[in-house]
């Protein structure tokens, strides 16, 4: 049997988002993988790495997992509605719906996590209150066939976790070894509840327009 996997890609987007994902899901057992935008033209990552979409949002076939990946330009979905008539579309049937780092903001925007528990990038998670959701703190949070990842690097753990959700523990853990996945960070400062408070003011000041204008605009979209 055919898993269908969609990814929605869009300019500005984290490519880690998706790439950690994308490497694990395109790995599990009969899974087919799309990369789903506007039209084929080239998606510029935040990066300024170029990635090359599969098909377009109409010509997309029904998908068993929707994902939405994250990064600092997820305003710019907002207001596109044909991504956002996509989502809904999609997610009407799909088993899982799914998101990692604030990629679960464009799903709240959606009206998809309205009485889910959902998680975000750190520094985001408040604001999917805005959209009916409920927040919580974790690498991967699990609500039904809401799934969730938190921040850019999590990815990795939240495929690893959908794998299993479709084919079982023993698979994913297949493809996990197989990805000699096995991290051992060389600090311990991946999250503000562990890095030093200096660290943590220093990123959050380097952010500060960004998250500014997140805030602004979750709460015009709430």
């Amino acid at each position: 049997m055919t898993i269908e996997i969609g990814f929605l890609l869009f300019n500005g987007m984290t490519q880690l988002d998706f790439a950690g994902p994308f490497e694990v899901l395109s790995r599990v057992p009969g899974a087919r993988v799309h990369l789903v935008a506007d039209s084929l033209d080239p998606i510029t990552a935040d990066t300024h790495l170029r990635l090359l979409p599969t098909v377009t949002y109409d010509d997309c076939p029904a998908l068993n997992v929707v994902c939405v990946p994250g990064g600092p330009h997820v305003e710019s979905v907002y207001e596109n509605a044909a991504a956002i008539d996509f989502l809904r579309r999609q997610a009407a049937q799909a088993d899982y719906v799914t998101s990692v780092c604030t990629g679960s903001l464009i799903l709240g925007v959606a009206g998809l996590l309205d009485g889910y528990k959902a998680t975000s990038h750190w520094t985001s998670l408040p604001l999917l209150a805005h959209f009916g959701a409920v927040p919580t703190k974790g690498r991967v949070v699990t609500d039904r066939n809401r799934i969730t990842g938190g921040g850019v690097t999590a990815g990795i753990d939240f495929g690893l976790t959908v794998a299993a959700a479709l084919v079982g523990e023993t698979a994913a853990k297949m493809i996990q070894l197989g990805l000699e996945y096995d991290p051992a960070p060389p600090f311990n400062s991946g999250h503000p509840d562990v890095a030093d408070k200096e660290i943590t003011d220093a990123v959050l000041a380097a952010m500060q327009d960004r998250l500014d204008t997140r805030f602004k605009r979750a709460a015009e979209f709430a």
